[in-house]
């Protein structure tokens, strides 16, 4: 019998360049696309992207603003990834009291990242 991973919240974002957005989540945090669907133009109106057991989803818009934290177990490595990607980190890496360690930055659309250790 498979455990089937039942998720609650689902974090939306918005972006002016979707496609830019899946790129760049894609090479900075190494999250991977799991349904990308297009107008008749091909531009992206809705995506979604999952990182380890986390999903999230996002499509376009003019102006873009929103914040999601994501549990991962090697902050480090991320960080490293993230700044070598060109990622506005705003937080560096700390370790918190309540356990964590973590970081923050943003994306080219503003959004604010937030990755650690800490899983609720």
């Amino acid at each position: 019998m498979t455990s089937e991973i039942r998720r609650t919240f689902y974090p939306l974002i918005r972006s002016a360049d979707p496609a830019r957005t899946l790129a760049w989540l894609e090479k900075a945090f190494g999250f991977e696309p799991v349904n990308v669907h297009e107008d008749d133009e091909g531009t992206i109106v809705h995506a979604e992207m999952r990182y380890d057991t986390g999903l999230i989803m996002f499509g376009a818009a003019a102006t873009a603003k929103a914040a999601v934290y994501v549990a991962i177990d090697d902050p480090d490595a991320h960080h490293d990834r993230a700044k070598a990607a060109g990622a506005e980190v705003f937080r560096d890496l700390t370790d918190q009291d309540y356990g964590s360690r973590d970081y923050a930055a943003r994306d080219p659309d503003g959004n604010e990242w937030y990755f650690g250790t800490y899983r609720p």
